[in-house]
């Protein structure tokens, strides 16, 4: 059975927008302009954002079901948005792990990561080109 997920967007003023989860969490988009000083990320930037949380929140997820004690994890995403297509065409992922693990495990860890976070399926579908650079630091 589908999940279903909602989204409302609204106009505040400009190009600020008001998004919400129908859930009681919400964020303002905002697109910068002359007129409107950029008070929020861009709906792309979310984006962005979205696939950098997800690939965290899915990597952890999947430590826990290893039994792997993360120490620390923190990804920067950097994106190239395309003059011809007008969106995003390659992403860099510079991801910073902190486990005490054999390298295998590690693998496995950021295999199943990349296999189960559906917003890095979205972006892979759409055919951005992903680079991942995986950093591991052991305690």
């Amino acid at each position: 059975m589908a999940k279903k997920l909602v989204a409302n967007a609204k106009l505040i003023e400009n190009f600020q927008i008001a998004l919400d989860n129908n859930r009681s969490h919400s964020v303002i988009a905002d697109q910068p302009t002359m007129v409107s000083p950029g008070i929020g990320a861009t709906p792309l930037e979310l984006c962005v954002m979205s696939h950098a949380g997800c690939y965290v929140t899915i990597c952890a997820l999947v430590a826990q079901k290893m039994r792997l004690e993360l120490k620390g994890l923190m990804v920067k995403v950097e994106a190239l948005k395309s003059e011809e297509t007008g969106t995003i065409a390659e992403e860099t992922f510079d991801i910073n792990l902190k486990v005490d693990a054999p390298q295998d495990k590690i693998d496995r860890l950021h295999k199943l990561t990349l296999d189960n976070c559906p917003v890095g399926v979205l972006f892979e579908r759409a055919g951005v080109k992903i680079n991942y650079n995986l950093k591991v630091t052991k305690e």
